[in-house]
């Protein structure tokens, strides 16, 4: 686990002073890549752990070399904390050994890092396209998080104009690539999307949270409610099986492909938010599909297709691309569908 890894490459570091990526990658039994990777995440992060260049040269930690992590400063104390805390929300032996490592801290630093141990959850699930960078705010959000301090953030969801909410920040949640920030807006729980904050500054105002705050069990709800939400709507359809895979890649999860009815055909159940979203999915394959229920999905097809031919009608002084012409002088021909 690589939590686990990270503490050992800091202990090694603190143990020996300096050591190359090669040496570390056979002390540790990784390849010379994630060893360099793991040395660049806690460099990264904050902790003092830099490169030397030169004959002799490697890695090395500043400000002291010893293995009960005391050498450590407030700061560097936390950002460990906030690189290595998420392990424990997806592995119980991982909150085990952080609590050990706490305990190594001088007193003065444990409760920080308590907090910024538990600021952070990952979740292993997918939403929509991951985002390929780490978001700007993100070290501002850790910091009120761990601080206890209120956030005032402006925030553009994706159907509104930009707005200013006052926050109490609780933790961050990572899924695949995005990150969410929970936290209570007058008392109720609110999410939001970091890479959809425009801004985010500390108040000064200390933040209310539970005393009995459990991170991952306020995601398990927020999860929940999305799921939920996102099948509100459902959709039969038998298709051709070739775009079976297409609408997979399409919906991802939410098109279950059930046994096939014959070697050509197979039904497809869709779930969405609503019927026009479904609707908007299918519409490009609507010539190899047919949609078994509900009736309302039949209905929105229909006006998508009438205001695709109103807007789009072709102009008859114009020729017909030699396709169109082969098709129409084979009208009891069909396109096979796509593989």
């Amino acid at each position: 686990m690589r939590a686990d890894r990270l503490v050992a490459v800091l202990l090694t570091l603190q143990a020996r002073g300096r050591v190359t990526a090669a040496q570390l990658a056979d002390e540790l039994e990784v390849s010379i890549a994630t060893a360099r990777r793991d040395l660049e995440a806690l460099s990264a992060a904050g902790i003092p752990v830099y490169p030397q260049a030169g004959r002799g040269g490697g890695w090395q930690l500043l400000g002291g070399a010893r293995t009960d992590l005391s050498g450590l400063s407030s700061n560097e104390a936390r950002a460990l904390f906030l690189l290595v805390g998420p392990a424990a929300s997806v592995a119980p032996e991982a909150k085990a050994a952080l609590r050990k490592l706490v305990r190594a801290l001088p007193e003065t630093f444990r409760t920080d890092a308590e907090a910024a141990a538990e600021a952070v959850v990952i979740d292993p699930g997918e939403w929509g396209r991951p985002s390929p960078e780490r978001p700007a705010l993100l070290p501002v959000l850790e910091a009120a998080i761990v601080d206890r301090v209120r956030l005032r953030i402006r925030y553009a969801a994706w159907n509104r104009e930009p707005a200013e909410r006052t926050v109490d920040p609780w933790g961050l949640v990572q899924r695949q690539e995005h990150w969410y920030l929970l936290g209570g807006v007058d008392g109720a729980e609110r999410t939001y999307r970091v890479d959809r904050m425009l801004d985010a500054v500390r108040t000064g105002e200390p933040a209310e949270r539970p005393d009995d705050l459990d991170l991952a069990e306020v995601w398990e709800r927020v999860t929940a409610a999305v799921e939920q939400q996102r099948a509100a709507a459902t959709a039969t359809v038998i298709v051709d099986s070739g775009i079976v895979p297409l609408l997979h890649t399409q919906f991802g999860q939410r098109a279950v492909a059930e046994a096939p009815l014959d070697p050509g055909r197979s039904r497809v159940v869709v779930t969405a938010p609503t019927d026009v979203i479904i609707a908007r999915g299918l519409a490009g394959w609507a010539e190899y599909l047919e949609v078994v229920e509900p009736e309302s999905l039949r209905q929105e097809l229909h006006r998508l297709g009438t205001a695709l031919v109103a807007r789009n009608a072709p102009d008859a002084s114009v020729p017909a691309p030699a396709s169109a012409q082969a098709a129409a002088s084979e009208p009891d021909s069909a396109p096979a569908p796509p593989t």
